[in-house]
C-alpha cells in the first residue's frame, strides 16, 4: 500500500471518528427547541405569565411550530391543572395574534389530528404506558387504581390515549414537557422520578436532565432544580451562595412626589422579582411615622445578577422617572450573620 493512500485512509478514519464523537455529544445536548419546550412548561406550571409570554415568543423564534406549542399547553392541563393550562393557552393566543399583526409569519406545523381510537381506550392508554415504562400495566393499576378506579380510567383513557394519540409531539418531547412541569412543582417527587425513568426510556440522557435542571434553576428556583439533581444522583447546588448580595436602600422622597414615587416603585419591584431570575427579593417599605422615608431590602443571587438588574427596562424606567423625586439616597451593603437561617425568611409567608 502506497504512503499517500495510507495517509488518505488514516485521514478518512479520523474524520469518521470525529463525526461519530460529535454526533454522540450532540445527543447529550438539549437543542434550542427542546430548551424552549422545557422553559415554556416550567413557567406554565408555576403560572408566571409575564415571563411565559417572553419564552413563548422565543420558542417560536427558535423554530417551534404553533401546533407544537398548542399541544404542549394542552398536555400540561393533566399535570398542572386546567387553570394554569388555560391561562397559558390564552397567553399564547395573544402572542400569536401580536406576532401576526407585526408581520411575523409563524409556521402552523403539522395538524393536530387524533387518530380514530379503538373502542377500548383504556387498553390503548395502557399499551402506551407500557411502552413508556417498559413494564406491564395491570388492570386496574395496583394501589390507587384499585382504590379509585375512575382516576385510573382517566389516566389511561384520556391522558395516555386521547392526548398521546396526537403525534405532533414525540413521546420524548412529551416526557421533557412533563418532567419540566413536575420539576417546577413542590411535593411531586414520586411522579417526577417515574417520568424521569420514562424519559430515559425515550432516549433522554442524564446529561440532558442536568441541563433541564439548570433551566429550572434559572426560571423557577434552585430548590426545585435540586429535586431533579437529587433524583438523577448529581451534586446539589447550594441555595444560599457566598456571593449573594444583600443591600438596604435608604431613600428620602420629596413630599410632593410621594404618591407618584410609590406607584412607580411598586411596579418596578414587582417586575424585577417576576422577570429576573437573579433577583431574590425587592421589598419596599416606609417608616410609619415618616412616610417619605423609604427603605428597600434588595437581595440578588450575586453581583452579576445585580449588574444585570441595573440595565433592565423596568429599572431604567424607575431610575430616570424618579430622579427628581429623590431628596437623598444611601445604599448600605449588608452581610448575613447566619446564611442557613436565611432559607426560612419567607417560608412562612407561603
Amino acid at each position: 500500500m502506497g504512503i499517500n493512500k495510507w495517509k488518505w485512509i488514516m485521514t478518512l478514519s479520523g474524520v469518521i471518528l470525529t463525526t461519530i464523537n460529535m454526533n454522540a455529544q450532540r445527543k447529550d445536548i438539549l437543542d434550542i427547541q427542546q430548551q424552549s419546550l422545557i422553559t415554556i412548561s416550567a413557567l406554565t406550571a408555576i403560572g408566571k405569565l409575564e415571563a411565559l409570554k417572553i419564552q413563548l415568543n422565543k420558542g417560536l423564534d427558535n423554530g417551534l411550530t404553533i401546533n407544537e406549542i398548542k399541544e404542549e399547553l394542552v398536555q400540561l392541563y393533566a399535570y398542572c391543572g386546567f387553570p394554569r393550562s388555560l391561562n397559558a393557552i390564552n397567553t399564547f393566543k395573544t402572542v400569536v395574534e401580536e406576532r401576526k399583526a407585526s408581520g411575523i409569519k409563524d409556521v402552523n406545523g403539522d395538524k393536530i389530528i387524533v387518530a380514530n381510537t379503538p373502542s377500548d381506550k383504556y387498553d390503548q392508554g395502557r399499551k402506551v404506558l407500557e411502552e413508556l415504562t417498559r413494564t406491564a400495566q395491570l388492570k386496574p393499576a395496583p394501589g390507587f387504581g384499585e382504590f379509585a378506579p375512575r382516576i385510573d380510567a382517566f389516566l389511561k383513557e384520556h391522558l395516555f390515549a386521547d392526548i398521546f394519540a396526537s403525534d405532533v409531539l414525540s413521546y420524548q418531547q412529551r416526557e421533557l414537557v412533563t418532567i419540566a412541569a413536575l420539576a417546577s412543582i413542590p411535593g411531586v417527587e414520586g411522579q417526577l422520578q417515574s417520568h424521569i425513568n420514562m424519559g430515559k426510556n425515550t432516549g433522554i440522557t442524564v446529561a440532558q436532565l442536568e441541563q433541564l435542571a439548570k433551566l429550572i434553576e434559572t426560571h423557577v428556583s434552585i430548590t426545585q432544580a435540586n429535586t431533579v439533581r437529587q433524583l438523577i444522583e448529581k451534586p446539589l447546588v447550594p441555595v444560599v451562595k457566598p456571593e449573594m448580595m444583600v443591600r438596604i436602600s435608604e431613600i428620602e422622597i420629596l413630599p410632593e412626589y410621594l404618591e407618584q414615587y410609590n406607584a412607580i416603585l411598586k411596579e418596578e419591584a414587582s417586575a424585577s422579582v417576576k422577570l429576573e431570575a437573579g433577583v431574590i427579593a425587592i421589598f419596599p417599605m416606609y417608616q410609619r411615622e415618616s412616610p417619605t422615608q423609604i427603605r428597600i431590602i434588595e437581595m440578588y443571587a450575586d453581583k452579576a445578577a445585580y449588574q444585570s438588574h441595573l440595565i433592565t427596562p423596568h429599572f431604567l424606567h424607575y431610575k430616570t422617572t424618579t430622579l427628581k423625586m429623590v431628596k437623598s439616597l444611601k445604599l448600605v451593603d449588608m452581610e448575613s450573620l447566619d446564611k442557613e437561617t436565611m432559607l426560612e425568611i419567607f417560608r412562612k409567608l407561603n
